[in-house]
């Protein structure tokens, strides 16, 4: 008898933990993301730009190809790692920006100038 009280309790706290009772997730770190706009020395925004952001943990680099109001967006970045962001449309680039794992801020912002011949 007291083996079935032990199975009930014990199927019970499964179906409870499967049911989506919040249970602290192993796989939800805490993330940040990155965002900006990209433009000439005027303020206009240049499309088709590329955002380089590269993990110097892993030295893995992703890019975005500005919109067309120059912005540009990188989310789900580890908080544990420091990224280098910079900017460049042909042979114009921009100076390097750090996202540091000491800056606490969930979302940087970060704005790059061309300096593009048109």
């Amino acid at each position: 008898m007291r083996t079935k009280q032990i199975a009930t309790v014990l199927f019970v706290c499964g179906v409870l933990l499967a049911a989506g009772v919040p249970a602290m997730a192993q796989d939800e770190r805490p993330t940040r993301s990155v965002k900006g706009l990209v433009t000439d020395p005027q303020e206009n925004p240049i499309e088709g730009a590329v955002v380089q952001l590269k993990n110097t943990k892993t030295l893995q680099v992703k890019s975005f190809i500005t919109d067309r109001d120059g912005s540009y967006y990188f989310h789900g970045l580890d908080t544990n790692v420091d990224f280098q962001l910079n900017a460049r449309l042909g042979n114009a680039v921009s100076r390097t920006r750090t996202v540091s794992t000491f800056d606490d801020r969930k979302e940087v912002v970060y704005n790059f100038e061309l300096k593009v011949d048109k």
